[in-house]
């Protein structure tokens, strides 16, 4: 399931969408940047209020937000979204796929396992 989704790629996707806009890379980066610490914020609120469960589950969304925050910020400079996604022929139909795989978002820690994986790979290889 964690070679299900390339982390950066994915990032990559749901930045361009199906235009490519500096708009859409702004709100994708604003969601990510400001959903992974409100997230957390949630998480540690609802835990200290003895919720531990939902807490966690919460904790495990916002870990999962981390490696797509990253992956924004470090996209949205000059060049780089259009380099990573230089490669792609079908960018409507890798949304399509991206869509589908956007489920693991809701899995706790699920993504985040995933982006820490592949980082390791790229640098063991």
């Amino acid at each position: 399931m964690l070679d299900a989704i390339d982390v950066r790629r994915f990032t990559a996707l749901d930045m361009h969408g199906t235009a490519g806009t500096q708009r859409r890379r702004r709100i994708i980066r604003a969601e990510f940047v400001i959903g992974c610490p409100a997230m957390f914020l949630l998480a540690v609120s609802v835990l200290t209020g003895g919720h531990l469960l939902f807490g966690a589950y919460i904790l495990g969304a916002a870990a999962n937000y981390l490696p797509l925050a990253v992956y924004s910020v470090a996209l949205f400079r000059p060049g780089s979204l259009e380099a990573e996604l230089a490669g792609v022929e079908d960018v409507r139909g890798q949304l399509k796929r991206a869509g589908a795989v956007q489920v693991l978002v809701l899995i706790p820690f699920v993504v985040a396992l995933a982006a820490g994986l592949q980082l390791l790979r790229r640098h063991t290889t």
